[in-house]
């Protein structure tokens, strides 16, 4: 599923391409993705003015007119393109906007666990997929402070915790190895014991991971690509993410990178550099 930077990345590319500009023709091709559409959304749509678009977590909110939110997640295998007229259809296009400029804006998603979901403006913490989530890791409520009281009392391993969207927004099982990596923080420590300073250069490394992904254009893992069809180039710099067995950077431990399952996720890090 994507993470944080690449929904962030898609967001940017997005807002390039659609803020002030009109939807001038919405096509839904299906009643549903994850879950049906809401009622008259194809309607809602249609002729709507696009302002800004922000993110949340995962999700990317498009404003739309004085009082509409779109709703966006793109699911396990969404993609988002933007693109000319002149493109032709592709299979599991499954939600078209043509923007007032020519623009064409492809939703498109194989195994259909992306969502679309409307909302009035101001109504966004409210909302059951958004209400509960945690601060954003690169927003100033995310520091080392705030991680000590929210882990504290927490008997899970700090992998767990940290992939909680109710802890901190948006983190995923890529980018928390390789914080936790960064940070020299072992993924089976537990999450009450992630205090003091240790706490705060975990903080540290998650911010510093998550901007040099997004500076990269996240990482492109299956289906993921960034919306003018490029593929994102982090995977390049993992440190321990699938590199089971390959050397440690920096670390010349014998038996390299490992990797367990936690939760159903393989967790992938360094037995001696995480403590």
């Amino acid at each position: 599923m994507p993470e944080l930077p690449e929904v962030e990345t898609v967001r940017r590319g997005l807002a390039l391409k659609m803020t002030g500009r009109r939807i001038a023709r919405a096509e839904l091709r299906r009643p549903d993705l994850r879950r049906p559409f809401p009622p008259m959304l194809a309607e809602r749509l249609d002729g709507a003015r696009i302002g800004q678009l922000g993110r949340r977590g995962k999700y990317i909110l498009i404003e739309l007119d004085e009082d509409g939110v779109l709703l966006l997640h793109l699911g396990m295998s969404g993609r988002i393109t933007v693109a000319g007229p002149d493109i032709p259809d592709a299979p599991h296009d499954h939600v078209v906007l043509t923007l007032d400029d020519g623009a064409v804006v492809r939703f498109n998603d194989a195994r259909r666990f992306g969502l679309l979901d409307y909302m009035r403006r101001g109504d966004e913490g409210a909302h059951p997929l958004l209400a509960g989530m945690g601060p954003e890791p690169l927003g100033p409520d995310f520091d080392g402070r705030y991680l000590r009281k929210a882990l504290a009392g927490k008997m899970t391993p700090i992998k767990s915790a940290l992939l909680d969207q109710r802890i901190v927004a948006g983190l995923g099982n890529i980018y928390v190895c390789e914080a936790l990596y960064r940070a020299g923080i072992s993924p089976r420590r537990l999450a009450a014991t992630v205090t003091g300073a240790r706490a705060g250069r975990l903080v540290e490394a998650v911010r510093a991971v998550l901007a040099e992904a997004i500076e990269a254009g996240g990482s492109s893992l299956r289906d993921y690509v960034q919306t003018n069809g490029e593929v994102g180039y982090f995977q390049h710099r993992w440190a321990v993410y699938g590199r089971e067995g390959e050397p440690c950077p920096g670390c010349n431990c014998a038996e390299g990178v490992r990797r367990i399952v936690q939760a159903g996720r393989s967790t992938f890090f360094c037995g001696r550099k995480q403590r």
